[in-house]
């Protein structure tokens, strides 16, 4: 099994907005970040992804498999890290413990209690004592505790201090030493991924723009920054969206070669970041190549 995600055709439509013909795969073993702006659709996608909503056509596979059929297996295998805390705010980890553990075949009391002491985090304190990142760490700790394969994170590092996010990060880096296990991690904080990703989905307005690995990313993706009087109605058909200031151009291409062929050294190339990339197909997704 190649892909522990599939996506084939996905469309989920709302009052005021709608995911459309989505094709999304996931490879196993591997960190697939899932990028896109407040209400791009990323949520919705998450809750199709654990049947919590029912897409209103085409086909999601997880683990190769159907939730028609197979919805508790699939939920044995998962372990899902909410951005927010999901329990009741008066009970303590001990309290969830006995609540949650019965649910799963796997569940290991041995491994809970590792990673409780491992995050530092106190049995006996109720929930609504702990901080955020403290309530972060409790749902990782729950989720990773029946040997869950596929670890599904919705905005985890949203509202968290940089220097647990950077201590989240590490331990979703030694997480996939184990290497049949996968992590699909839903962010608009692209500079997370930077350290953990191997590929990276981008959905804007309910469509998936691209889904490559970082690799190709980096590759594809380049800044190219020039004078005014380089553009014209054919030099801008190699850009993707293009800013203009008084100071000149910066735009965004995924045409590097025809970028070097047409302006040469008159203009600055240079990489890239999702950040960049993000800000620049709002303002002009019409004109991506979709690869």
């Amino acid at each position: 099994m190649e892909h522990v995600i599939e996506f084939k055709g996905v469309s989920k439509r709302f009052k005021d907005f709608s995911v459309q013909n989505l094709d999304l795969q996931v490879k196993k073993g591997f960190v697939t970040g899932f990028i896109g702006e407040n209400g791009a659709g990323k949520s919705t996608t998450i809750k199709m992804i654990m049947n919590l909503l029912k897409p209103d056509s085409g086909e999601v596979k997880i683990f190769g498999l159907d939730y028609h059929t197979h919805e508790k297996e699939i939920k044995e295998r998962i372990g899902f890290v909410y951005d927010a805390n999901v329990f009741f705010p008066g009970l303590n980890l001990k309290d969830i413990k006995r609540i949650v553990a019965p649910a799963y075949k796997r569940w290991d009391d041995r491994l809970f209690h590792q990673y409780i002491e491992q995050f530092g985090l106190p049995l006996h304190k109720a929930i609504k004592t702990f901080s955020k990142g403290m309530q972060m760490k409790a749902s990782l700790a729950i989720a990773l505790s029946h040997h869950a394969e596929l670890i599904i994170m919705d905005e985890p590092t949203a509202g968290l201090d940089p220097v647990f996010r950077r201590e989240l990060l590490g331990t979703l880096q030694e997480l996939m030493i184990d290497e049949n296990r996968t992590i699909f991690f839903s962010t608009h904080m692209t500079t997370d991924l930077d350290r953990i990703a191997d590929y990276i989905a981008f959905i804007q307005n309910g469509q998936l723009v691209f889904q490559q690995s970082v690799h190709d990313v980096a590759e594809n993706y380049a800044l190219v920054k020039g004078n005014l009087d380089l553009l014209d109605r054919d030099t801008e058909k190699a850009f993707v969206h293009i800013q203009r200031t008084a100071a000149g151009f910066e735009a965004l291409t995924d045409r590097i070669g025809e970028v070097n062929h047409i302006f040469g050294d008159a203009v600055v190339i240079e990489p890239a970041s999702l950040e960049d990339i993000m800000f620049y197909l709002k303002g002009g997704v019409a004109h991506v190549s979709f690869n």
